[in-house]
């Protein structure tokens, strides 16, 4: 049953996918958490503190709650109950993670806690995020931190990190609005001309290089044809701020489902701070390198 009182800290990064043409397969993350202690108890007790203190659950419902139970049925493990304290720094429902840094808490939590298990695989972890998550693309950054690509295979969710250049500094302008991700993917058409399937492999590719080598190519890079435009109707206020971003030149994409607006700056992101709209949050941030780290209570 797992020994009552036994506890883990997990801190759990933001993360930003697609980064335009790269859409669910690219993901980055950010230095900015949420942190959570979790305890095997004798029963259900769940506290929230921080962005989304006011509206997440605190009963079983609670996404991290869910994917702890996921897991522990994987597992084989059956706790009588847990207990959960979070401090959240993810703005919630504006396509910086927030869903998939708590899935992977969960998940975590449960390989960290069940007494069975010695190591934490990584590589099941992020399988099972995935299938709960539906695809990879943000839960490979969360778990692994830096870039990561991700794809899916018949045996499930696999990913690979990259080291993102120096160089490069994120800039999140965050509004006061969010946008539900199921809403942002049904905008998504079912097909999309030849020509824009190809330019999105070939800004893919080039992504690749421009985030680890060359941070002047990203511009180019993170040029989209197959979903922002799409969801701009969900969400004008990010696509006009987009818009006059990269007229401008600088590298800015529609974080996830948005609505936020990255901007991967290339060494100055001071170049940014006049284009927050009235009501919104800039945040500087830098690359998170560590990914999803699980320490003792």
């Amino acid at each position: 049953m797992g020994d009552p009182g036994r506890a883990v800290r997990i801190r759990v990064p933001a993360t930003s996918a697609n980064l335009g043409p790269a859409f669910d397969s690219a993901g980055l993350a950010l230095t900015c958490w949420d942190e959570l202690e979790v305890a095997v108890a004798d029963e259900l007790s769940v506290e929230v503190a921080g962005e989304g203190a006011d509206s997440l659950p605190t009963d079983g419902s609670h996404l991290v709650v869910q994917a702890f139970r996921a897991a522990c049925d994987e597992l084989g493990w059956h706790p009588a109950g847990l207990r959960l304290s979070a401090r959240n720094g993810i703005p919630q429902g504006r396509g910086m993670g927030s869903s998939a840094a708590a899935v992977t808490a969960g998940v975590l939590a449960a390989w960290a806690l069940c007494p069975e298990v010695e190591t934490v695989d990584r590589a099941a972890v992020l399988r099972l995020c995935s299938e709960l998550e539906g695809h990879p693309d943000n839960v490979a950054p969360c778990l692994l931190g830096g870039a990561t690509l991700s794809w899916t295979t018949g045996a499930g969710a696999r990913a690979v990190r990259l080291d993102v250049d120096p160089r490069l500094v994120p800039v999140l302008f965050v509004p006061g609005a969010t946008l539900s991700t199921s809403v942002a993917r049904g905008l998504l058409p079912d097909v999309v001309p030849h020509a824009d399937a190809a330019h999105a492999a070939g800004r893919a590719a080039l992504l690749v290089h421009a985030l680890t080598a060359d941070p002047a190519l990203l511009l180019d890079a993170t040029e989209d044809r197959l979903h922002q435009a799409q969801r701009a109707p969900a969400m004008p206020d990010s696509a006009a701020l987009l818009a006059r971003l990269r007229a401008d030149g600088h590298a800015a994409v529609v974080s996830g489902a948005g609505p936020c607006v990255l901007v991967l700056a290339g060494g100055d992101p001071a170049g940014t701070a006049a284009y927050t709209p009235e009501g919104w949050r800039r945040l500087t941030l830098s690359v998170d390198v560590d990914g999803a780290v699980v320490t003792a209570a």
